[in-house]
Parts: structure tokens; sequence; C-alpha cells
């Protein structure tokens, strides 16, 4: 059997302001191709299925284009929720899609209820989804502490124990207490793939991955806020397993040679410019899995990150590269250079992220407007600290004449009024 193993598909999101439902679509269509040439029989989508909790209807729409195609190209379907999702949305119609071969698994009941699939080459595959775990509300329902390494750790007790009752035991499968390894396979002829959404430790993260342990709404029906803590979770958890499909962060990476990170299918942050978008491809044989290999993606308009003071920016054909691409740019003169976004966007028409860091600053310099301000000696200091703030540039010389000759003359009023006044 071959399974495709991808997640973080966030389906719906923008790029700074732009919005990408293209690309994704671009990138599901080469999913396809790739189940279709392949000859995947199974896909992953471990989490982040969509972007938000209440999805926007052409993202719906894409997500219903696209499981309709995986399965029409013969490859069944496993999805789980991940933290950005809605557990109850996405699982709307789980038990009616089950008969066309999609599978999803947002409950916590779920979770030791396999999808199992007969191998090709003999033996059989047993995929158990974990959905992303609310760490207070998994841990009063299984009574652990509610953290999130005490609720993965539970979650995947209970799949070793179903996996055991129901295929048999075999060494290893009691994780790192038992045996260890999977290489002792006497008892079982079924590999065991778990799908998780959650942050390994040691793990590699980017900046457009939501803190897991951050408040998002409960859907347990009180209305009462879930707060997770931010915890990472051992990748010794998984010991034994055949292989575990995580979802979360956004680089594709290897935790273990049979704990690993798809990564999401597109870039979503200038952190991830680096980055080889794509998934992995497991092969499996008579239950256990027999190999492992990359699978690349590329679709939308690749990024690009540059730096430094604008005349080189401009004039440098060392970065004729980006000109393509969309772009963060940080320029870093001294001064705020005139017009500095709209010279370099017709340079770089892609320029989503314009950044400045003027070189030289001192660093005993307020860091904000505010402390800037409450350090101003004279009236001028904050009406020339405010054209600098506004415009990244300090006043001229004639611009501060003119100010002062402003505050002057409000002065001279003022005086006048009370003045008058008395």
């Amino acid at each position: 059997m071959l399974i495709l193993h991808t997640s973080d598909w966030h389906l719906g999101r923008s790029f700074h302001g732009t919005g990408m439902l293209q690309a994704q679509r671009e990138v599901l269509d080469q999913m396809v191709a790739t189940v279709r040439d392949r000859g995947v029989d199974l896909v992953l989508v471990a989490g982040d299925v969509y972007d938000r909790a209440l999805p926007a209807a052409d993202a719906v729409e894409l997500l219903d284009a696209a499981l309709a195609e995986f399965v029409a190209a013969g490859a069944q379907v496993v999805l789980t929720s991940g933290n950005h999702d809605s557990a109850i949305r996405l699982g709307f119609g789980g038990h009616l899609m089950e008969a066309a071969g999609v599978h999803v698994r947002t409950r916590l009941d779920g979770i030791a209820t396999p999808v199992v699939l007969p191998d090709p080459d003999g033996g059989s595959v047993a995929v158990y989804g974990i959905p992303y775990l609310e760490p207070r509300h998994a841990g009063q329902v299984w009574e652990v502490e509610p953290q999130h390494p005490a609720v993965t750790a539970e979650a995947v007790r209970r799949i070793r124990r179903d996996a055991a009752e129901r295929f048999g035991e075999a060494d290893g499968i009691d994780g790192p207490s038992g045996p260890g390894g999977t290489a002792g396979r006497s008892g079982r002829d079924t590999a065991i793939v778990v799908m998780a959404h959650l942050f390994a430790a040691g793990g590699a993260g980017s900046d457009s991955e939501r803190d897991i342990g951050a408040e998002r709404p409960a859907e347990s029906g009180t209305g009462d806020l879930v707060v997770g803590t931010l915890g990472q979770v051992p990748v010794t958890v998984f010991e034994g397993l055949d292989y575990t499909a995580l979802g979360h962060l956004h680089g594709r990476q290897r935790m273990a040679e049979a704990v690993r990170y798809s990564g999401s299918p597109l870039a979503y942050s200038f952190s991830e410019a680096d980055h080889t978008k794509g998934g992995w491809l497991v092969s499996t044989a008579h239950g256990a899995v027999t190999g492992v290999e990359p699978v690349d993606f590329s679709a939308g308009r690749r990024l690009a990150v540059l730096r430094g003071r604008i005349e080189d920016l401009l004039a440098n054909e060392d970065h004729a590269w980006a000109e393509d691409r969309w772009c963060q740019i940080t320029v870093t003169d001294p001064v705020r250079p005139p017009q500095a976004y709209r010279r370099l966007k017709e340079r770089f028409d892609g320029l989503l992220n314009f950044v400045l860091d003027p070189e030289g600053v001192p660093a005993t310099a307020p860091s904000t407007y505010a402390a800037r301000l409450a350090a101003a000696s004279s009236d001028l200091e904050v009406c020339t600290g405010f054209v600098e703030h506004v415009r990244q540039r300090p006043a001229s010389a004639s611009e501060a004449g003119l100010l002062e000759s402003a505050l002057q003359e409000s002065r001279l009023r003022a005086e006048q009024g009370e003045g008058s006044a008395a």
C-alpha cells in the first residue's frame, strides 16, 4: 500500500492580505495527480484542514471538490481536525462520507476506532486518527492531567490497547515500556499508523503556526474558554508504532524514523521561504512500513526575503531572482528613504511586507513612540518626534524651523486670549 501523508492545508487562508485559494487549488490538483500517477491508496490529512473554525463558502467548496477527486483517483482519505478547525463542523456528515471512502476523525470517542484497509501485498493497515486535543476537556473526560503530553499519552495508550486486542500482540506495541522496536512482528500482520496534531518536542516551528496554548472557544456546549497549556509532546510517546503522521508544524521534518511532520503544502509565512513544500509517501507491505520517501509540491508564487539599503535593492542585478516572487523587504538605511515603498514596488511588484530596520540606531533609544514622547524635553521635540514617527524620517532643519514658528504663534495667541479674558 502507498500512503500520502499531508497536513495543514489551511484552506481559506490569506497571505499578508492576498488570497491563496487559487494556489491552494493548484496544490490540491498536484496531490490528486500524485495519487493518480503513483497509485496512492490512502491520503492522510493530519489536521488544520481549514484555516478557521468558520470557513468561507469557497474554502468549503474547494475541500468538497478535492475529496471527490481523491476518491475518483482511487484513494481513500482520512482527515483529523486541527487547532484551527471546528471539530464539530469538520466532522459533520462523517458517517455518510465513510461509505464513500472519506473517514473523518474529530471526536475523543473515535480515537480508538481505526480505519482498516487491506494491504494489496498482504496484511493490512490500521489508521488511528487523533484530532487536536484540548487539554482541559480531554483531561477531564479521561481523568488525566490537563496538559498536552498527558492527554496525548492517554490517547496513544488507548490506541495501543485497542490495537493489541483487535490485531494481536506484537513486540513494541506497548511502547517504550515494552520490549521495544518493531522488529518482532510474530503476533500481528497489521501496520499501525497514528495521526496526531500537536507540537512534538524538538520540532522546528515557523511564524505561521498558531500557539496551541492559546485560548479558544470550547465546543462542549458550556460556552467556557478552553485554555490549552503550551506543551511539547515527547516523541517517545509514539515508540513502537509503525508510523506516526504529525501535523501542526509547517516545515516537513523527521522527528524519528517513524515519526514525521509532512509540513504545510504551501508557505504561509516568510519564515518558510527556504522550505521545500510537500509530504511523505509511506509504503507498507505484509503489515509493516517498508519505506518512506519525500514528495514535493510547487504551487503559487514563491517567496523572497531581501534586506539592505534601498539603492542596492533597486539597482543590484543580484536581486533579479526575486522580481517575480512575493517579497518581504527590509530597508536598512539609517534614514528612511523618501517614497521607499513605492520605489521598491516598481521593481518587486510582489512586495507584501515592507520593514524598516535602520542601521546605526542607538541601542539605548526608546523602543516605542510613547516612550520617545515621554522622553521629549520640549514642545518642539514632541512635534519633530511625531513627524519622524509618522514618516520614519527626521524633520529637516527647515521643517523644524516651521514647526518652531507655529509653536511660537500658538503661544502668542494663547497669551493674547488669556489677556482678553482677564
